[in-house]
């Protein structure tokens, strides 16, 4: 992690301005320096002048993916601790952060406490529970529209297109399972 009396400098990629902003202000009280950008071109920039040793990544930024965020940032800083946080969580956009370089993914709500404990774990736990009960027919539904909707970089239309169903049937479905 930071070395004890090290700048702790955190950058949160987040569209949402109201949330960037409640959660700029909770890791400040924490003593972090906190930077925030709202798209991958942000981060690119702030990548030129600034290294920071923490990310919180939105999989979903305007439309676009958070996963390129992901990517950058792993390639620019192998050890920075990225957590990715969205309210469109699956285990295919869960998988796909980690396989690009984030070492933890939190489904919204979550906050600042839960955040934080995520950039603390560094390290899988073989102890984690286990669940005995398989997955439904709905589940699986979900899981492939959202792996369907990662592939087509968030874009309605074309993962609809993929699936083969209508654009307007999709977003249906979407505002269903909708996390708020």
């Amino acid at each position: 992690m930071t070395e004890p009396g090290a700048e702790k400098l955190l950058l949160i990629v987040e569209d949402d301005e109201a949330l960037a902003r409640t959660l700029k202000r909770s890791f400040e009280r924490r003593e972090y320096r906190v930077l925030t950008a709202s798209s991958h071109d942000d981060v690119v920039e702030l990548l030129k002048t600034e290294a920071p040793g923490f990310a919180v990544v939105d999989l979903k930024l305007n439309g676009a993916s958070g996963l390129a965020c992901v990517q950058t940032l792993h390639a620019h800083d192998e050890e920075m601790n990225i957590v990715v946080l969205t309210g469109f969580a699956s285990i295919a956009t869960a998988v796909e952060a980690i396989k690009l370089g984030a070492r933890h993914y939190l489904a919204k709500p979550s906050n600042t406490d839960d955040i934080e404990k995520a950039f603390g774990k560094t390290q899988g736990d073989t102890d984690v529970e286990l669940g005995t009960r398989p997955s439904t027919i709905k589940t699986l539904e979900w899981e492939r529209i959202q792996q369907t909707l990662a592939d087509a970089d968030f874009n309605i239309s074309e993962a609809a297109r993929r699936l083969g169903i209508h654009r307007r049937t999709l977003a249906r479905k979407l505002l269903k399972r909708q996390v708020k």
